[in-house]
């Protein structure tokens, strides 16, 4: 299938979990190991770089958290990166560096490249959002079945087992996510690709595209 694998999605350059992605040929194969992942990056990062302040919690020297925040572990948080008021990181979440994770979002098993916003009232879980991608306010990403059967991910040439049950969605690199827009379980949206405020997403939006009103997806001029 093509436009879902993670060379197609990524510039590994752009996360500190570069070397455990490329292990990979699908992202969803990737969300099974985060937690461990994280424990492993962390027991290596530099105490003169990283504050450590509870167990399996690391935040870069130059991170900003707001004292209403909660950071739950394992976690990373890289340089830079914003957590604002009231943030709520459940845990397994791996932020990269020049983020922001806004008022009131929540974070559950995810890798969170570089230059990627979450910033105001996102549910992110399960996922994996690239290099400068960009969640509108409201906008979230829906990682189990009203029926609770494991997630496909659906194209319009094929579909793929995954055999997961929670996956939520998986944004390439400067993905824009208009607001109050649903991500349902296994989307994937290609490189470059724009969604349209209060959409309903479900399935592949290929590279270059505008996903507009009605599920209607055009290629971008």
């Amino acid at each position: 299938m093509e436009n879902v694998r993670i060379t197609d999605l990524f510039d590994l350059k752009h996360t500190i979990a570069a070397d455990y992605l490329s292990s990979f040929e699908y992202p969803w194969e990737a969300l099974k190991g985060i937690s461990e992942l994280i424990i492993s990056i962390g027991s290596k990062l530099d105490p003169d770089e990283y504050d450590n302040p509870s167990e399996n919690v690391w935040i870069h020297k130059t991170a900003k958290v707001f004292p209403s925040a909660y950071i739950g572990a394992p976690c990373i948080i890289g340089a830079n990166t914003e957590v604002r008021h009231c943030a709520f990181i459940r845990g397994s979440a791996l932020v990269g560096e020049n983020c922001v994770v806004g008022n009131s979002a929540e974070l559950k098993n995810v890798i969170i490249f570089d230059n990627v916003q979450t910033p105001h009232y996102n549910y992110v879980g399960d996922s994996i959002l690239g290099y400068k991608s960009h969640m509108g306010a409201g906008s979230i990403t829906s990682n189990v079945k009203s029926d609770k059967t494991n997630v496909v991910i659906k194209s319009a040439e094929e579909n793929i087992e995954t055999g997961i049950k929670k996956i939520g969605a998986m944004l390439g690199d400067y993905v824009e996510v208009g607001c109050n827009s649903v991500l349902n379980p296994g989307t994937i949206i290609g490189r470059n690709s724009n969604i349209y405020p209060t959409s309903c997403v479900r399935g592949v939006v290929p590279a270059e595209s505008i996903y507009k009103t009605g599920g209607v997806i055009v290629k971008k001029k």
